[in-house]
């Protein structure tokens, strides 16, 4: 239960901050006082249960080793050009939590709108690795390190150094830890969307939800489409059976999207609508398993033993 800062109530839950708070651009230019609102993404360790992430906003990651009695802000990350990022029309959030499966030492981390970064300590340094990322209307300078409005990011845990990113425009990869991205959109009718996702056991076969664009946050025609790729981006195929193909009208959010470890591997993703779609086929078809639920912000899938 959050109180009004947005921090957990309770005596026993304390939010340490490190450092100097200091400042980041506001929506004007000018500097703004970090202000740590609420959380945005919770990810457990890989290996610890007591061992989780936070994703806040305004960005900032911390920790907790204690299972959440305490936590600990992560705060190299807000001294990699901090001072530099800017809230985008979402505001500015720690949205995104990857730990690589094969390096414990090794996070990445996406914020809308400052970019994807990298820690190989363990979160006490971190870099941008937005290399190959462009963003023409807000930023001109091609080789700029922050700034870039990234949506999401997701991995296959067997290939910790491929990723795979979709932007405020664009669905791109990187094959080498995010030290350069290129743009895989390919065939897709629009390359701006929110959610991205990889196939359990396919390891390049991905999902994106393309969405009209940054003004019109609906599917293109009014029809509800997954777009599926099988080759890790550039050939896309649509994804309709049992979606519905006409006045529809709704948004998929970034955190709105998951998949399970069954064999054939599930997908689920939930709707702005209240609706949540399921997959028992990879995307082949696809079912309602719940309606007029409010907007769904996030979805999330377990697989029992």
């Amino acid at each position: 239960m959050a109180g009004p800062d947005g921090a957990p109530k309770g005596e026993s839950n304390k939010f340490v901050y490190e450092g100097k708070v200091g400042t980041h651009k506001w929506y004007d230019g000018t500097q703004h006082p970090w202000e740590f609102k609420r959380v945005w993404h919770l990810e457990p360790s890989l290996s610890d249960p007591d061992t989780v992430y936070a994703g806040v906003e305004d960005a900032a990651i911390f920790k907790t080793t204690d299972g959440g009695k305490t936590w600990k802000e992560l705060s190299g990350l807000r001294s990699a050009k901090g001072h530099l990022w800017q809230p985008g029309a979402g505001g500015m959030a720690v949205h995104t939590i990857l730990l690589d499966p094969k390096n414990a030492n090794r996070i990445f981390i996406a914020i809308s709108a400052a970019g994807a970064f990298r820690t190989d300590d363990g979160g006490k340094t971190w870099k941008p690795v937005n290399r190959g990322l462009k963003s023409q209307y807000e930023l001109p300078d091609p080789d700029v390190e922050v700034g870039h409005c990234v949506h999401r990011i997701a991995m296959h845990p067997s290939r910790p150094d491929v990723l795979f990113m979709q932007k405020h425009w664009d669905v791109l990869r990187t094959d080498n830890a995010g030290e350069q991205w290129r743009e895989v959109s390919g065939n897709l009718p629009t390359d701006f969307g929110f959610p991205i996702d990889v196939h359990a056991h396919e390891p390049e076969t991905i999902y994106v939800v393309p969405i009209k664009s940054d003004s019109e946050h609906f599917p293109p025609d009014g029809k509800l489409r997954v777009y599926r790729s099988k080759t890790g981006g550039n050939e896309w195929e649509a994804l309709t059976k049992g979606l519905p193909q006409k006045d529809c009208y709704v948004n998929v959010l970034r955190d709105a999207m998951a998949v399970d470890s069954l064999e054939p591997c599930g997908v689920y993703f939930g709707t702005t609508g209240g609706q949540v779609y399921a997959s028992a086929s990879s995307g082949d078809t696809w079912n309602p398993i719940v309606r007029d639920l409010p907007a769904v912000l996030s979805v999330e899938v377990q697989t029992l033993p």
